[in-house]
């Protein structure tokens, strides 16, 4: 695949094909470590969001290390 360095505001972009970056598992708003080696610039995915329910899951789906606690008895106009 050719594509060509174009200005884009005040510095330059190149634009990638919706299928290349299928290919290569990349999504809008996806993090992209860049590299310069040897004279090539080489990109590589490097972050992947995660929901909240997705990092509950390493920790066998509790979120913390959370107990109830027993606050006692209310005391004035507290309602629970």
């Amino acid at each position: 695949m050719i594509t060509q360095v174009k200005p884009w505001g005040n510095s330059q972009g190149i634009r990638l094909s919706k299928e290349l970056l299928t290919l290569a598992g990349i999504q809008n708003n996806d993090f992209l470590d860049i590299e310069v080696v040897d004279g090539n610039i080489i990109l590589k995915k490097t972050f992947k969001h995660r929901t909240l329910e997705e990092r509950a899951e390493e920790f066998g789906g509790k979120l913390g290390p959370y107990d109830e606690f027993e606050w006692g008895e209310p005391i004035g106009r507290e309602g629970w």
